[in-house]
């Protein structure tokens, strides 16, 4: 068995599409790399192992979530590792390039490795002179790299040489050195989308990464810029909360259970409705301008793109949802005005005579000739769609609410983000919609049509 097998335990967020990691360093501590803010199934991990994290590293100032590694430091006493560049404003050990800490047997070396952010550091871990891995973060990842656009698209040519250099650099490793990447696929800081795998190795990456395929650094940098989607809003301001240095939480967060008359009191006074339930639920009955935003892997990053994260949040739930995770989704992305939800949900609401609104829901043989409107990502839309949708990224919707057609049936893939869309428009005024159950193949498949390709 080789190190990662027996010392290495991948902790996979898959709504981010991230992985953080807990390596065993064999004395019963630990080091941890671009460990979330939500350290749940990190300590599970720990736990099993019997562990105690020692060191907790990030490889550069996240954007899509908020590091652990001040809480790890708080609560395990962990000294964090992290780029003397970032300037972060809480202890930590600053490292350059080149710069090592001793683990206790293995050692951890500093790579500057600057694109994605100034700041970005790869770790390069080694038991003596032999390279065991490489820590990437979100310069090589697999068949990929990460974006270079976050700190501003008058900066994305140049942090896109930076990555092609970075990624070089990472290239003349050993073929065989594992490569460990924080960003995936699913992640919206990957450029283009990541592969499904979580790691790989130096020699697999010059064999298949097409980034690392392009023939000089022009050709590099109009691959990776020209690849480049949206991302959530929340992405601009998460930098500088790490920077700074999240809040330390001091002990395991609850969200309080409100009565129907706090409710109102608190939409009143400009709080947030919320409901997480499942598309049937909010289709069948919900408190008008409630947006709807199912609670599944992918919900801290709706509620980060569509939600503002200095009002407070009220949620409507159904009975069994899971509260915790809830709380910890928001937590992880800096939203921390969470209000509490509905004691009771919707049947106290309704009891209290609370007024309602409905979404029709249809079957892909049922929209005949209405008019239809997709709100997948770009990328997704051009390999294939209904011909004649109109088609608005979801995370656009609110600036352009006032386009989708009357009457509209709204589609995603499967129906969550389309029922968030269609609540966004029934909000801004919209009447009459309907969310299409399931996605476009079934509508080829209801129809016998075929799907149109291209924007």
């Amino acid at each position: 068995m080789g190190f990662a097998d027996d010392h290495l335990t991948p902790l996979v967020d898959e709504g981010l599409g991230n992985s953080a990691y807990l390596v065993d360093l064999g004395d019963g501590r630990a080091l941890a790399v671009d460990a979330s803010r939500d350290l749940r199934a990190l300590r599970a991990a720990a736990a099993r192992r019997g562990l105690t994290v020692a060191f907790a590293a990030d490889t550069h100032l996240h954007a899509d979530f908020l590091s652990g590694a001040v809480q790890l430091a708080a609560d395990d006493g962990a000294a964090v590792l992290a780029s003397a560049a970032g300037r972060r404003a809480f202890e930590h050990t600053a490292l350059a390039d080149g710069d090592e800490m001793d683990l206790g047997g293995l050692t951890l070396r500093a790579l500057v490795t600057p694109g994605h952010t100034d700041e970005h550091l790869s770790f390069l871990l080694l038991d003596g002179a032999h390279e065991l891995g490489v820590f990437t973060g979100g310069s090589l990842i697999v068949g990929s790299a990460a974006r270079t656009d976050l700190l501003g698209a008058d900066r994305a040519e140049e942090l896109a040489r930076d990555q092609y250099r970075s990624l070089h650099r990472l290239a003349e490793l050993p073929d065989a050195t594992a490569v460990w990447p924080t960003h995936g696929a699913g992640s919206f800081c990957s450029a283009p989308p990541g592969a499904e795998r979580t790691t790989t190795t130096i020699a697999a990456q010059k064999q298949a990464n097409p980034l690392l395929a392009a023939p000089d650094e022009d050709a590099f940098v109009r691959e990776l810029l020209g690849s480049l989607g949206t991302y959530p809003a929340y992405f601009d301001g998460l930098g500088e909360m790490n920077r700074r240095g999240p809040t330390v939480i001091g002990s395991a967060p609850t969200l309080a259970a409100l009565t129907t008359a706090e409710t109102r009191q608190l939409l009143g006074q400009g709080a947030q409705l919320i409901d997480i339930r499942p598309v049937a639920d909010f289709a069948a009955g919900h408190i008008p301008g409630a947006v709807s935003i199912p609670l599944r892997d992918q919900f801290a990053t709706w509620l980060g793109w569509l939600i503002p994260d200095d009002v407070p949040l009220v949620f409507v739930t159904a009975p069994g949802q899971d509260l915790a995770e809830l709380t910890w989704q928001a937590l992880k992305i800096g939203y921390e005005q969470l209000a509490g939800h509905l004691d009771g949900g919707m049947t106290a609401w309704t009891a209290d005579g609370g007024p309602q609104q409905t979404i029709e829901l249809v079957t892909a043989d049922r929209i005949a000739e209405r008019p239809v409107l997709d709100v997948r990502q770009r990328a997704e839309r051009a390999t294939g769609h209904i011909p004649g949708a109109v088609g608005i990224e979801l995370g656009e919707l609110d600036a352009h609410a006032d386009e989708p057609p009357s009457g509209a049936v709204v589609h995603c893939g499967h129906g969550e983000r389309a029922m968030t869309a269609a609540s966004l428009l029934q909000r801004a005024g919209h009447r009459d919609l309907a969310v299409l159950t399931g996605g476009p193949d079934d509508w080829a498949k209801a129809t016998g049509r075929t799907l149109q390709e291209g924007a």
